[in-house]
């Protein structure tokens, strides 16, 4: 009898469970380290076709595999049958060791000139990863679990998740996660093979950075999706979820300026091993929170304790090895280079320290509710206003310290004619205040303040992208800091200058809101290849010109049963118009919520600056590596630990 696609690509999980063994015990001895690199490109081939045979039975709607069973129709759009696979527990899991298998193969063919038995031990260490991972799937959440007999139909998707943003934003968080895996195995590589230095922290630093580049797209893609969605008017409620994604972010954006001292003056070694293993473990628990069942939000997966326990187990002993790892070995490695405390380096100590400090706000804000409901079953309620009072102050003092750095010298603690360089930005940061105070009327001091950090922040960045001899690196950092600054504006402004209106309202009927006309002109079914739909037309107009026409709706699905609400969206001068339909009150009304949001755009158009910065600035630090490579020049080598 043929096997079918699921039981070939359930084989394929099995085999490449055997290949992460062979990749994980590869380096234990000298005879078997040439088996990772073939072991590597096996482990990624097999499990694409896992997942090219999961991805053919959500297709087929073959709903003899429970997956597919439970998580599609055939009624459901052909897009949403391909994103279906990851949009739920298993095929999340599975998309994750895709990635993970893809950036083993990555790392077994790219260049690694830091010798073979390097380049085993990382292979080893995605090995013990990957093998954990498909441990799990195997014997806890198996994607190819089949139904007998297979219903004639399937229950369909979360009609929440019936959004392209399910293309986009699983996908690009997980590349960032597993960028994050490979930091932290070429971490516990050169603690093991005494490799630690700036050979090192220049292999490294391009997995780091694509890591935080799509870490910050994912988050960005994440929040846009949320904001137009799901109907509530905000773009961050620092759901526990959320945070989950943030807290390997800011591991990340630490790690990514700590290992670029150590790349270019042999400096903060240890701390940046221990970024990569913290990193590693914060991607980890984000894993755990989503799928453990400890919460419900429109985020997670499971609800399942059993495999929490499973993932909690893995999150426990992953870590701690890795810590073990370090523990061990990181008292051998030298200190490295000194610097004076008001050198470029010294900032970035400080930016690090501010990172740690809300990482550890963020960290502490998260997991302290879900603790202490396991411990006794009370249940406290940590939002906003605990994140936004605690977090905002560290942001604008980051934000300052980000405009100062470029401008420092590397080591020396020379400060001449920094304040020359300054004045522009902290001019125009206070103008920016005053503007605010005197023009709009905004009072709130945090508020204030956020507008000068951004200027000063953005007026910075613009004058280190002006700078003669400027190269892709610096040009790189100069985007990215600008992004920040726009992000900053951005949050700052939608929140402190956004207008809000409910209102209950006939057809015919408008109101006024910060100099707009909105009149609610029809309400009227629509009709969607899965959905039914009561739609509002709602025309916007300013001083008496048409500006734009919402259509809000407020849809049924059928597979599965549920009701979602789609806002209207238009934009208006980089901000939004944004337009909500309520339910009616029985006799004629219908309640519309509205909101005039500026510059709200501004938030995600600074993310995608931030990540094209990072980007430049990995394409500068490849161009340099290979620049390095065609010349004789002497260079610095890899830091051996003592002969034990």
């Amino acid at each position: 009898m043929i096997p079918s696609p699921a039981e070939l690509g359930h084989l394929a999980l099995w085999l490449a469970a055997a290949t992460a063994l062979v990749m994980a015990a590869a380096p234990l001895h000298a005879a078997l380290a040439g088996l990772a690199r073939p072991a590597a490109v096996t482990h990624g081939l097999l499990l694409v076709a896992a997942y090219a045979a999961m991805t053919h039975a959500f297709l087929v709607s073959d709903f003899s595999v429970s997956l597919v069973a439970t998580n599609s129709h055939t009624a459901k759009p052909l897009l949403y049958k391909v994103t279906g696979v990851w949009a739920n527990h298993e095929g999340s899991m599975l998309l994750w060791v895709l990635i993970l298998g893809l950036a083993g193969l990555a790392v077994a063919l790219v260049p690694l000139p830091l010798g073979p038995a390097f380049r085993a031990r990382t292979l080893g260490s995605l090995g013990v990863v990957a093998l954990g991972f498909l441990a799990f799937l195997l014997f806890a959440s198996n994607p190819f679990a089949r139904l007998d007999p297979a219903p004639p139909e399937g229950l369909g998707l979360n009609p929440l998740l019936q959004d392209p943003g399910l293309a986009f934003h699983p996908p690009t968080l997980y590349l960032g996660y597993v960028g994050l895996v490979v930091a932290f195995a070429l971490a516990v590589a050169a603690l093991l093979d005494g490799k630690v230095g700036p050979a090192w922290a220049k292999a490294t630093r391009p997995w780091v950075t694509l890591a935080w580049a799509f870490l910050t797209l994912g988050i960005a893609l994440g929040s846009w999706w949320a904001y137009y969605e799901l109907g509530w008017g905000g773009w961050w409620f620092w759901d526990p979820v959320e945070n989950a994604a943030l807290m390997p972010w800011l591991a990340a954006t630490a790690l990514l300026h700590s290992i670029r001292v150590l790349e270019t003056r042999d400096a903060l070694r240890n701390w940046t091993l221990m970024l990569a293993i913290a990193g590693f473990a914060l991607s980890m628990l984000g894993t755990f929170i989503v799928r453990s069942g400890l919460l419900t939000s429109v985020h997670a997966f499971a609800v399942d304790p059993t495999r929490g326990l499973f993932l909690l187990a893995l999150l426990v002993g992953l870590t701690a090895w890795a810590l073990l790892v370090w523990a061990l070995r990181a008292p051998k490695v030298a200190e490295g280079a000194r610097f004076a405390a008001t050198s470029r380096e010294g900032l970035l100590v400080v930016n690090n320290l501010l990172l740690m400090a809300l990482l550890a706000i963020v960290f502490i804000g998260t997991l302290y509710p879900l603790a202490l409901e396991a411990w006794n079953g009370r249940q406290i309620s940590v939002g906003p206003p605990y994140f936004n009072a605690t977090t905002v102050p560290l942001v604008l003092l980051l934000a300052v310290l980000m405009g100062v750095g470029p401008f420092l010298a590397w080591k020396r603690g020379a400060t001449k004619g920094l304040g020359r360089r300054l004045l522009l930005p902290g001019l125009l940061a206070t103008l920016a205040a005053l503007a605010m105070l005197g023009l709009l009327g905004v009072t709130g001091v945090l508020t204030l303040l956020g507008f000068a950090a951004a200027a000063w922040l953005a007026v910075a960045s613009l004058q280190l992208l002006a700078r003669r001899g400027l190269t892709l690196g610096r040009a790189g950092t100069a985007l990215a800091h600008l992004g920040v600054a726009l992000t900053i504006l951005g949050a700052t402004a939608s929140g402190a200058l956004q207008r809000e209106a409910l209102v209950s309202l006939r057809v015919g009927e408008g109101f006024e809101i910060a100099g707009f006309t909105v009149t609610l002109e029809d309400v009227a079914p629509k009709a969607g290849p899965n959905w039914t739909a009561l739609e509002a037309t709602l025309a916007v107009q300013r001083e008496g010109a048409p500006v734009a026409t919402l259509r809000p709706q407020s849809r049924t699905y059928t597979s599965p049963p549920m009701e979602t609400t789609e806002a209207g969206i238009a934009m208006w001068r980089a901000g939004d118009l944004y337009g909500v339909l309520g339910k009616p009150d029985g006799s004629g009304r219908w309640q519309i919520h509205f909101w005039v949001k500026p510059l709200i755009h501004f938030i995600w158009w600074g993310a995608l600056l931030m990540a094209a910065g990072g980007v430049l600035a990995l394409g500068g630090a490849l161009r340099f590596a290979q620049l390095g490579r065609r010349r004789p020049a002497a260079r610095a080598a890899p830091v051996p630990l003592p002969a034990e």
